[in-house]
């Protein structure tokens, strides 16, 4: 018996330890770790360079609150702001915590700085936002939202590449548009250039906020430090978490000097978030990525790992379409992804689904070729075989 809800669909191996691109289970079968805690363990498993920094925040200080100054906190807020085109930050603890202050934020700029009632966010189908209240109304999935009626008001949910539904959906009660650069829980959709510069036209024509969710995107996952940077557009405000912290729970909002005014002392806060250890490890992973040029090895990775799934679906008729971003793929397969995640963890490699046929592949960014290849050819064995139960 278990003492926790069962609110975790869990697979049946129990994780005792990871090391690099490893994990290792109770029994000590070893895995190749393609899924990066969900883009998480960026760097792998216990990175060395972030685990020495940790090392040292843990003999000097864990905790003080947001009473104080927080030295440590000031200088990952300055290494963000210096990353992106934001110029403030502040930090909580998660994702969905993250995105619930930029949603706070966004909507008390509109009426209390520019003194409008506009409160609508505008997200798309297939987003994921978080499983707080706000954030999943906000998300663009019915089945994160089953079950927790009433829901807030104040989100209006369109199709996501669709320029004209987008332009129907603005009316004088909306504030922002809310949207992820790749969709990743909604299948690996990277937003169309044209769309994003139609976003863009939206938000300077009607005075909207422009609000880029890079939970999962953000710290370099796509091959630049975001992926709103791979698209001509600056957003208002930015929100991360997974891989910064390298494992540590951690997350953030970047937003421009106009909307400071917005978050005046009492106005927002948490009691943990921008703790001394968790930004001592946000902001040694930030250095570890700058100092092994780990951007540029990102966009080498995926680049390679895409042309490997590429050449599979050459072999494997039932691969409908590879897409991604860095190393942020997605695999769509013509049948049934969950039997192919579960044969590929007999085999010792980890992946994830992203919806009912999607695999999604989320390496570290440490990854070699040779555990590439690896990868490739057991997923396509694993394809061929599934396909002739189907």
């Amino acid at each position: 018996m278990s003492y926790l809800f069962p609110n975790y669909g869990r697979w049946p191996i129990r994780i005792t330890k990871g090391e690099g691109n490893y994990l290792w289970d109770e029994a000590g079968n070893r895995y190749l770790d393609l899924v990066s805690g969900i883009a998480v363990t960026s760097l792998g498993n216990v990175p060395p360079q972030v685990k020495v920094k940790v090392q040292e925040q843990l003999d000097t200080l864990w905790h003080c609150s947001n009473l104080f100054e927080i030295p440590v906190q000031e200088k990952l807020a300055a290494k963000l702001t210096s990353l992106t085109c934001g110029n403030r930050a502040f930090f909580c603890n998660s994702g969905a915590e993250a995105n619930e202050a930029a949603i706070k934020l966004a909507r008390r700029y509109q009426q209390k700085v520019q003194k409008q009632n506009r409160y609508e966010v505008i997200t798309f189908e297939q987003s994921f936002h978080g499983r707080t209240l706000a954030t999943l109304t906000a998300t663009g999935q019915a089945k994160v939202k089953d079950g927790f009626d009433p829901l807030p008001e104040g989100f209006v949910t369109v199709p996501y590449n669709d320029a004209e539904a987008l332009s129907a959906a603005i009316t004088e009660k909306t504030c922002a548009i809310m949207l992820e650069m790749v969709q990743g829980e909604g299948g690996v959709h990277p937003a169309s250039p044209e769309f994003v510069e139609h976003i863009k036209a939206l938000c300077a024509e009607h005075d909207l906020l422009l609000i880029v969710d890079e939970v999962q995107t953000g710290i370099g996952r796509t091959g630049k430090w975001f992926a709103y940077q791979h698209y001509n557009v600056e957003p208002d405000i930015i929100t991360m978490a997974k891989g910064l912290g390298s494992g540590f729970p951690i997350g953030a909002i970047v937003g421009k000097e106009k909307l400071a005014e917005a978050f005046g002392p009492g106005t927002h806060g948490t009691t943990f978030g921008g703790n001394p250890l968790a930004c001592a490890a946000g902001l040694a992973t930030l250095e570890t990525i700058e100092e092994n040029e780990y951007l540029a090895r990102v966009e080498e990775m995926g680049a390679y790992f895409i042309e490997k799934l590429n050449r599979l679906s050459e072999a494997c008729p039932d691969v409908v379409n590879v897409r991604g971003k860095g190393l942020m793929i997605g695999v769509e397969l013509a049948f049934e992804a969950a039997p192919v995640v579960a044969k590929m963890r007999e085999q010792g490699i980890l992946l994830l689904q992203a919806g009912p046929n999607m695999l999604r592949l989320l390496p570290p960014f440490t990854i070699e070729k040779e555990e590439i290849d690896h990868a490739a050819q057991a997923l396509e064995e694993v394809l061929n075989a599934t396909a002739q139960t189907v």
